[in-house]
């Protein structure tokens, strides 16, 4: 059974940096769609980021542009989301999610629906 684990989370002031990885175990399907989400409260989750294992370049939405950067190892079976210049509205639950994904043009489809399987999520809070 696929199984996705977070770590990372934490507390830190608005500007700083963290690292948040997510490692994978259990997938039997060739490519995936591998990706991080984010709820914060009172909100609905959302897309910020998600990589093909196929290749390609990722896909970052609104959120995520030119602050956070997404990378994999699949090596290791491990994806982490690097986010710097963290401000209060980055103050979330963050979650890994997977999908199998056969094409590269499959990782555009950010709906929450679409993803199976989650982590359990690591939460970030950001002090101004």
């Amino acid at each position: 059974q696929a199984q996705l684990k977070e770590s990372g989370g934490g507390s830190v002031q608005a500007g700083g940096s963290l690292r948040l990885s997510c490692f994978a175990s259990g997938y039997s399907h060739r490519t995936h769609c591998m990706a991080w989400f984010r709820q914060g409260p009172g909100k609905e989750r959302e897309a910020l980021a998600i990589a093909w294992t196929g290749g390609g370049s990722p896909y970052y939405t609104a959120s995520a542009q030119g602050r956070f950067k997404i990378s994999e190892d699949i090596a290791q079976s491990s994806l982490t989301l690097e986010m710097n210049s963290l401000e209060a509205e980055d103050s979330a639950m963050y979650y890994c999610a997977a999908k199998p994904c056969e094409r590269y043009i499959d990782i555009f489809s950010t709906s929450v629906d679409d993803y199976k399987d989650w982590g359990q999520g690591t939460q970030v809070t950001v002090s101004s």
